[in-house]
């Protein structure tokens, strides 16, 4: 982990916090960033948009990863 660059961590930030987002959807159906933000607001839209694009990063970084 210590070979981590900023972008990395960036990505792998967002990721986490989607992920706890999706679970207090799935367990209390309650939508964090669209509380903090609005109900698909634009700022609501870029967040949701940049936890996607972080996922797809560290789904490719892994299978980089994978091959070493």
């Amino acid at each position: 982990m210590n070979n981590l660059g900023p972008l990395d961590w960036l990505a792998l930030i967002l990721v986490i916090v989607g992920g706890l987002n999706w679970g207090l959807v799935g367990a209390f159906e309650f939508d964090l960033v669209a509380a903090i933000f609005g109900d698909m607001s634009t700022i609501s839209r870029v967040v949701y948009g940049l936890v996607g694009l972080s996922a797809i990063y560290l789904l490719i970084m892994s299978m980089r990863l994978g091959k070493k």
